[in-house]
This record gives structure tokens, C-alpha cells and sequence, in this order.
């Protein structure tokens, strides 16, 4: 637990000094500063994560990222993911519930960044309305999107049910969506502060065009990320590739956790 810990430290400190160092570019024109400043973060975080808790990271499949708009629908097992992509996508901006907004000074930036800010409390009416509003925002912007299907934190070797709302984005953007497998879980899992050394990969995967019904691009998804994460996870605990499992959505405000295996 001890690189746990001294990551967390770590962590917390560059997340207060990004902050403070953000608030000047809050009033400065234009977003390049700020992304300047988010992206150098990240990669200090990427640092942290090498030299404290002992994690490396591998980025695979940059030849499948296009030019010009996408979206980016990522496996989410860790609060760490976020870390690793961003700094490999240029012009991304990502979608999040506005529940990122109780943190002080948070909300100002996230806005600034260009984030997608769902409304989570009005509705679902007020939800998509917020959706909308954002991805048209950002495809005049000629940005990236990034999303994570599922919506919820997902333990290594299970998943939940990819939601149709990256269908629905990809046919009001007109482009295409880039699937993206990791292994993160398997070393920083979910929210925990225990951290496991070794080598987590991200790894984009073969974009799916714009064209398919919704229940053939959410099978497509489905299959493309969690086959690839399943075989990342593999490689990580150096075992066969198996199934990932399906699990029913957590009660809001909770952490899914893997069943227990039933008492013989």
C-alpha cells in the first residue's frame, strides 16, 4: 500500500498546483494555454505513476486514430484512464457528468477546456439537451470527443451494457468512432488507492465508419473493446484471454464490485 499512498500524495499535490496555475488562463482568450497546462498534468501524472507506483504505460494503434473529428469510446476500469489518453489526442474534449462541478475552481475549467457537461440532475430530456448542445459545439470546433460507453467504472474482466448514446453521437457528428482497449484495472482498479506495478496498455483500436444500425455498432463495440481488454488483461496476468462479464448497472453513487463466488 505504500506506493498507494505516496501516489495519492502525489497526485493531489500536482492536481492543486494545476488548479492555481489555471486560473489566470481561465481569463485568457483561447483554449491553448489551458490544454498546455492540462496536457503537461497529465504526463506528470503519467511520471508519477512510472516512478512512484511503479506503473508503466504503453500506447498501441496510434495508426488507426484519423484525421480530422472522432470519437473516442474507451474501455473505463480506473480513474486513471483519463491520464493516459489525453495527452495522445490533440484538440479532445470529453464528456462528464456536471457532478465534476462541486469541486472548487473545477467547473470554470472544464468549461474552458470545452467539455461535454451532462446534465445529470434535470432529467432526461435536459440530459440530452446538454449532449446536444456540447457535441454541436464541438463539431464546429472540427474537435475530438471522448466517451466512455458503459458509464460506469467497470472491474477488470467484466463490463456493463454499452449505452446507445455514442450511436447517437456519431450520427449527429457524421464520424467515424475509435474503440480503445486497456489493461489500467489490473494495476489501479476503479477508485482504489492500492496501486500494483507493471505495464498498462491503452490501445486504439480499428475506428467503426459511420453507416451501421444501432444494434450492430453497439455489438460491434462491444465485441472490439472488450475482446481487446480482455487480451490486454491476459497479458498482464500473463493467463488465456477470457469472456469479460456482464453486470447490471451499480445503484448511482456506488462502485461496482465482481460478484462473490457462491459458497459450495
Amino acid at each position: 500500500m505504500f506506493r498507494g499512498y505516496a501516489f495519492t500524495g502525489v497526485y493531489y499535490l500536482l492536481s492543486v498546483i494545476c488548479v492555481l496555475l489555471a486560473l489566470p488562463l481561465l481569463i485568457v482568450p483561447g483554449r491553448a494555454g489551458l490544454r498546455w497546462l492540462i496536457r503537461t498534468y497529465t504526463l506528470s501524472i503519467r511520471f508519477a505513476l512510472r516512478w512512484v507506483a511503479g506503473i508503466r504505460t504503453e500506447i498501441r494503434g496510434r495508426e488507426h486514430l484519423p484525421s480530422g473529428p472522432f470519437i473516442l469510446a474507451a474501455k473505463h476500469q480506473s480513474w486513471g484512464d483519463g491520464f493516459l489518453l489525453y495527452p495522445e489526442v490533440d484538440d479532445i474534449v470529453f464528456v462528464t457528468g456536471d457532478h465534476l462541478e462541486k469541486y472548487p475552481l473545477v467547473g470554470g475549467i472544464l468549461r474552458k477546456l470545452g467539455a461535454i457537461i451532462i446534465d445529470t440532475c434535470g432529467g432526461g430530456e435536459r440530459k440530452a439537451t446538454s449532449l446536444a448542445e456540447g457535441m454541436e459545439a464541438a463539431r464546429k470546433a472540427g474537435e475530438r470527443i471522448l466517451i466512455y460507453p458503459e458509464g460506469h467504472l467497470a472491474p477488470p474482466g467484466h463490463h456493463f451494457r454499452y449505452k446507445a448514446g455514442v450511436w447517437h453521437m456519431q450520427k449527429a457528428m457524421n464520424a467515424p468512432v475509435v474503440p480503445v482497449a486497456t489493461n489500467l484495472g489490473c494495476f489501479w482498479q476503479q477508485q482504489s488507492i492500492r496501486k500494483k506495478p507493471g505495464k498498462a496498455v491503452i490501445e486504439f483500436l480499428e475506428p467503426i465508419p459511420v453507416g451501421s444500425d444501432k444494434a450492430a455498432f453497439l455489438a460491434r463495440l462491444t465485441n472490439a473493446v472488450e475482446s481487446a481488454s480482455q487480451e490486454l488483461i491476459g497479458e498482464a496476468r500473463k493467463s488465456a484471454s477470457e469472456g469479460s462479464i456482464l453486470l447490471a448497472d451499480p445503484v448511482k453513487g456506488t462502485i461496482a464490485q465482481p460478484p462473490m463466488p457462491a459458497k459450495p
